[in-house]
Formats: structure tokens, C-alpha cells, sequence
């Protein structure tokens, strides 16, 4: 795959109503194998499970995004390994995971996306999330706010709930409970802890029914750009325990960082992490 340094501007308008309509197409493919209750596993390299929908979705994508921005790479949890000398090359690329929480998939409970990220500048640019049980659609990113929509009704303007509320709303991973994330809760005192599945958990700090989200445990890029793009939009902030950004496609390994999603700029999150590092400035 070549790189994309001379590529052209995208058209914000089409490119957005073509990755709708992308995530939406890749959300049916996943349903048919749902609702068939024909989940066919296997196992990846890391062990990490893969059926029939993940490679269907991946398929889907792949294909429409060439046709939609045929100069613009695509990087998919799903697709071949690519050298960071080479993707460190890009202007610009597609960062897409096919089926976001495919343990939700097996376990039948719907709490399962479809992501897709527009990455430039190390930065998520633009990020779509599909819900394909609740024909549910969370889109947006820095500069174009964030939206929801559920089937054919009319698209809503999402916003973070600036202030926390108490007790404090947080949600967690329902699969990956842990001593870290216990300490956290342990520090922040009275709150509602909420477990959900997939890219969700941005989601809802994006429309304010939760004020935070950390994450101390292994993610991978794709798991979190799109869903970073719609929580900036809807001017929250996605931050490592550094108090640094959460980057993109900066380093050979795409692994993230342990990170905190937040609403409310003005409590201090990171020390709640009880980590010596975690001190912003």
C-alpha cells in the first residue's frame, strides 16, 4: 500500500454520509450472522476470539472505504500486518475495527459496534460507531460536534455532561474488572459503577449518561479511535495517565496505554489512578 502524502482534501459532507452508510451496511452483515446464531469461533494469534462476522464486516469495509476514498489507506484490526515504516508515511488512513467487542457477540447480550476513524496528525479526525442491534449511530470528531440517530429519525446533537454529578456516574469494562480499576473506584468515593461492553463506554460519556470511563487495562488502537473523535466532539477528553492525549499511529506498537475518559475538566481524574505519573503539567 503506497503512501497517501499527496492525497487530496476529503469532502466533509459526502466522506461523512459514505462512512454512515459503510458502518451501517457492515452492521447488516454482522446481524446475519447474530441472528443465524451460527457464530462461528476461532482463535487469532493472541487467542483473542474471531468469527464469521468480524471477517464479513472487515471484508464490507475494506472494499467500500477503497471505493469511497480510494487514495487513503486502511488500517483494520482484521487486515495483514503493515510496518510502521510504512504507516508512518500516511497523511491520512481509515483505523477500523470490523466488530468492537466480539465477546458481547458470542455472549448474545448486543452490546457490540462497528468502528470506523479517520486518523491524521497522530489525532482522531472524524470516528463513526455503529450499533447494529439498536440500528443505533454515534458520529463526529474536533470541530464538527458529535451526533446520534437511531434508525430513520432525524440525527440529535450529543454533548458531555460538563459538570459530574454525584454520585459520580462511571463505566467500566464488563470484561476486564480488575485490582487497578477497583483502586480508582476505591479513591473516588460515593459513585455508580455501570459495566458495558465495546466502544460504548465513550459513547456514553460523549451523551452525558456517564461522567467517566477508565481504562487501566490492554486496548489496541482500533478499539478506541472512532469513539475518541466522538467524545472530543462532544468536548469531553480522552487522556493518558500522563494527562497527555491518547495518540495514534505514533509508534511501532499499537497497543494503547492505560487512559481516562472524562466529562468535568475540573476534577482531577488522573490522581485518582494513585500513580505517581499520573500528575498533569
Amino acid at each position: 500500500m503506497s503512501s497517501n502524502s499527496a492525497a487530496p482534501p476529503l469532502d466533509r459532507q459526502h466522506l461523512i454520509a459514505g462512512v454512515l452508510d459503510i458502518a451501517r451496511r457492515a452492521g447488516a452483515e454482522i446481524l446475519d450472522v447474530y441472528r443465524s446464531r451460527d457464530r462461528v469461533q476461532s482463535a487469532k494469534a493472541d487467542s483473542s476470539p474471531l468469527t464469521l462476522a468480524d471477517l464479513r464486516s472487515h471484508r464490507l469495509i475494506m472494499r467500500a472505504l477503497g471505493e469511497l476514498t480510494p487514495r487513503v489507506p486502511v488500517l483494520s484490526e482484521e487486515g495483514a500486518v503493515i510496518a510502521f515504516a510504512e504507516r508512518a508515511t500516511w497523511r491520512q488512513h481509515w483505523l477500523v475495527d470490523p466488530l468492537d467487542g466480539t465477546k458481547e457477540f458470542l455472549s448474545g447480550n448486543g452490546e457490540f459496534t462497528v468502528n470506523i476513524a479517520l486518523i491524521g496528525a497522530h489525532e482522531a479526525q472524524f470516528g463513526v460507531v455503529y450499533i447494529p442491534v439498536l440500528d443505533t449511530m454515534y458520529w463526529g470528531g474536533p470541530g464538527l460536534g458529535a451526533w446520534r440517530s437511531k434508525g430513520a429519525a432525524e440525527p440529535i446533537p450529543i454533548r458531555v455532561q460538563r459538570h459530574a454529578v454525584a454520585p459520580v456516574r462511571v463505566v467500566g469494562s464488563r470484561s476486564h474488572l480488575g485490582d487497578s480499576l477497583e483502586g480508582f473506584l476505591s479513591r473516588l468515593g460515593p459513585h455508580e459503577f455501570v459495566p458495558f461492553g465495546s466502544s460504548l463506554k465513550f459513547c456514553m460519556v460523549a451523551e452525558g449518561t456517564a461522567d467517566v470511563y477508565p481504562r487501566l487495562g490492554p486496548t489496541s488502537e482500533w478499539d478506541t479511535a472512532a469513539a475518541h473523535a466522538i467524545v472530543t466532539g462532544a468536548g469531553g477528553f480522552v487522556v493518558t495517565a500522563a494527562g497527555e492525549p491518547l495518540s495514534y499511529n505514533a509508534k511501532a506498537d499499537l497497543r494503547n496505554p492505560d487512559f481516562v475518559v472524562y466529562a468535568d475538566p475540573d476534577r482531577d481524574w488522573l490522581a485518582l489512578l494513585g500513580r505517581p505519573n499520573s500528575d498533569r503539567g
